[in-house]
């Protein structure tokens, strides 16, 4: 039971399961495209909700936002399913692939066999394509990864219902019903504004007031948490941002491509320049990760560093705040 899926690596999971399942069903639609149009593009703090013992930050939308605002904005009906019962839900599965209908599946990392040790972690906001069955052995294609790989259906229940913060709970969905043809220019507007509305939300722990905030914490762990605390609070920064589905900086350069894309669908030059705007900012994000890495790492020759790490946080939000003004006007 193999279906005839082609598999495309992409930078980040769950645009390149949606990507990978429009091509699938004849729809040329790129990562970027699916990225902006889902309103991908996000920063939240998150205190109260712990992951890795540190507070939470994520540089995206919710685990399933970019796909539900994607199909809702060019009019693709989904179905979602979360079960209870792994057998059922493997019951499930197993009945879409029999209909030769390729199925996206959020799972944990943790226990995924295939990934790199450092990257295996409890993170369970991951996304994946299940496209066949042999025996006992499920045909996974992951975006991430360079090329298709397996799980046997034991090693994938335990993905399926791994256990803490955005546990999965089997949860699967695939595209149920396609417009003729998308039409993609107002479902590009449509995802422009709510991103510009997110970043510039008027809320302490959201879009460019969450980065400040976070710029504002970091000066003060040190003194508050103690060296160890600090630095383990630091790395969960740079760890979303960097390894946790792309992260901060790698979604800018992905947002900046969209713009590129969105620019000759609108035929509005202002986006293409505005792209470059945004690649130079996710260039920033990058040089602050890397930074930051050398303090928790405990390789920083610099006596201020954290502060310094901060006012390079500061600097950005600056950057990111005029970016969605302009980029709100522009459109």
């Amino acid at each position: 039971m193999k279906i005839d899926f082609t598999h495309h690596q992409s930078a980040h999971c769950e645009n390149g399961v949606v990507s990978n399942l429009m091509k699938h069903n004849g729809f040329e639609v790129s990562e970027p495209m699916v990225f902006g149009i889902g309103s991908g593009l996000l920063f939240c703090y998150v205190p109260l909700l712990m992951v890795n013992h540190a507070p939470a930050i994520t540089y995206r939308a919710m685990p399933g936002f970019i796909f539900k605002r994607f199909a809702n904005r060019v009019g693709i009906k989904i179905k979602r399913e979360k079960f209870k019962d792994p057998v059922k839900a493997k019951a499930r599965l197993d009945e879409n692939l029999e209909k030769n209908n390729p199925v996206g599946l959020q799972v944990g990392v943790y226990n995924l066999l295939y990934f790199p040790d450092e990257y295996r972690f409890h993170f369970n906001a991951h996304n994946m394509v299940v496209y066949g069955k042999e025996g006992d052995t499920y045909l996974i294609s992951d975006p991430v990864m360079e090329t298709v790989t397996t799980l046997t259906d034991k090693q994938l229940e335990k993905v399926r219902f791994a256990k803490g913060a955005f546990a999965p709970k089997g949860h699967m969905y695939y595209p149920i019903a396609f417009p003729k043809e998308l039409h993609l220019e107002k479902a590009i507007i449509k995802g422009i504004k709510q991103t510009c509305k997110d970043m510039l939300a008027p809320v302490p722990i959201v879009g460019v007031k969450g980065i400040r905030m976070i710029a504002k914490l970091i000066r003060k762990w040190p003194k508050k948490k103690g060296t160890k605390v600090a630095n383990h609070y630091l790395g969960q920064v740079v760890r979303m941002q960097e390894e946790i589905g792309t992260g901060g900086g790698g979604f800018r350069y992905i947002f900046a491509a969209f713009l590129q894309e969105s620019s000759k669908i609108l035929g509005n030059q202002k986006l293409s320049e505005l792209s470059k705007e945004m690649t130079s900012i996710g260039d920033a994000w990058r040089d602050f990760a890397l930074e930051a890495s050398r303090i928790y790492k405990n390789r920083s020759p610099k006596t201020d560093a954290y502060n310094q790490v901060a006012d390079m946080l500061d600097v950005i939000a600056d950057r990111e705040e005029q970016f969605f003004k302009k980029l709100r006007k522009a459109i």
